[in-house]
């Protein structure tokens, strides 16, 4: 199967997704209906999303899974659902470091995605608690070999999780002990009432101490993030600097999180100026606490910048 077929395929399976999430269950007839394809495409991807674990299949069509607040997917499971959103998060994310500063990723699929793309940026010292994204920075090294500007890599150690995050008190021990510029903070939930949360009481104390040691944080966390709540909360949303996200994030989820948050980055959209043709190409616009309208439209009114 080609790229494109593939990269379809993703497209198609994360609408249904939204779909059988928003709607709390949807039939097939419906969704061959609303995507153009034949009954006998949208069942089988009703087949892959239900062997993810995102979805349960039932007669005629599918309804969300249940997940308690301590149910957490391994990394495996968690890395093939919304790959686009995350590559575009992380390709965003990405333009907010500069060389030659302190930066720190946690574990996650789209901090594990972002790690790709910092591999040319140089002189980096990366703080990590994943094993992934360490072994990211690690391959390239083995692959093309020690190079002048190669980033430095702190590894934390600690407990590995099932997303393969290293946690407990030799992490946080660590982590207590540095201090950087950025943290890039991957989330299981995001919602106003929980800040930020996971359904690991361990991983929930390792990213406390993440949070505090860092000048500045940033959340990549794609749209389906949103109103998803773990069993231990370990951050408001009013430490979190900037959030960047995906353009599957509802508009009223826009503006509430636009009132608590400095910078609200969505990537996939032009900015206003590229709207009317003034500004120059890009891939994320930004809303800041004063771009929510009454009227709950949002405007994408500024150029993503360096942290």
């Amino acid at each position: 199967m080609s790229d494109n077929q593939n990269l379809l395929a993703e497209q198609r399976r994360a609408l249904i997704l939204d779909e059988v999430r928003r709607r709390g269950g949807v039939r097939v007839n419906e969704l061959t209906r609303k995507l153009g394809v034949s009954d006998m495409t949208v069942r089988r991807d009703l087949d892959a999303l239900a062997r993810q674990g995102v979805l349960e299949k039932v007669h005629g069509g599918a309804v969300p899974v249940v997940e308690a607040s301590t149910h957490e997917p391994g990394f495996e499971a968690k890395s093939g659902l919304e790959l686009s959103a995350k590559e575009d998060i992380a390709r965003t994310a990405a333009t907010l470091v500069s060389p030659g500063t302190a930066i720190a990723l946690s574990g996650g699929t789209t901090t594990y995605a972002l790690a790709h793309h910092l591999l040319d940026v140089p002189d980096l010292t990366v703080v990590t608690n994943s094993v992934r994204v360490a072994d990211v920075f690690h391959s390239a090294q083995r692959t093309s070999g020690q190079r002048q500007g190669a980033a430095t890599v702190v590894l934390t150690g600690g407990v590995r999780t099932p997303s393969d995050s290293l946690v407990g008190p030799v992490a946080d021990q660590a982590i207590g002990a540095l201090h950087f510029d950025v943290l890039f903070l991957g989330v299981h939930g995001i919602s106003l009432e929980a800040g930020l949360s996971t359904p690991n009481l361990a991983e929930a104390e390792t990213n406390r101490r993440l949070v505090q040691s860092a000048r500045r944080v940033v959340v990549v966390a794609d749209h389906t993030k949103w109103g998803t709540v773990g069993l231990s909360s370990f951050a408001t949303l009013a430490q979190v600097d900037t959030l960047v996200t995906d353009a599957g994030l509802p508009a009223e989820a826009r503006v509430e999180i636009s009132e608590h948050l400095n910078r609200l980055v969505v990537t996939g959209e032009r900015t206003a100026g590229e709207a009317d043709g003034t500004g120059t190409d890009g891939a994320a616009g930004t809303v800041g606490p004063d771009a929510a309208t009454a009227s709950g439209a949002v405007t994408n009114s500024e150029a993503t910048t360096d942290i």
